[in-house]
């Protein structure tokens, strides 16, 4: 694998910092690089389908949906 200098140099700088090898830091970086990937695509899939039927909710939990977002202080 090849990284840039100064990429290389701030990863050898955090793994001290975490106390990880810098072998760990690649595992866990990747590994979440991976997760948020596949995450999209499921977002992306979702508003797919979303965005091919119109999303409907039985008018009762529209009215406690509604009702909910009134008490949070945003």
């Amino acid at each position: 694998m090849s990284l840039p200098d100064e990429l290389f140099r701030q990863a050898e700088v955090a793994a001290r910092q975490l106390r990880i090898s810098r072998s760990q830091l690649y595992a866990t970086a990747i590994a979440e690089f991976l997760e948020r990937c596949q995450s999209s695509k499921v977002t992306e899939r979702l508003n797919e389908v979303y965005s091919q039927e119109p999303a409907k909710l039985e008018p009762a939990f529209q009215v406690a949906q509604l009702e909910s977002l009134q008490k949070d202080s945003w």
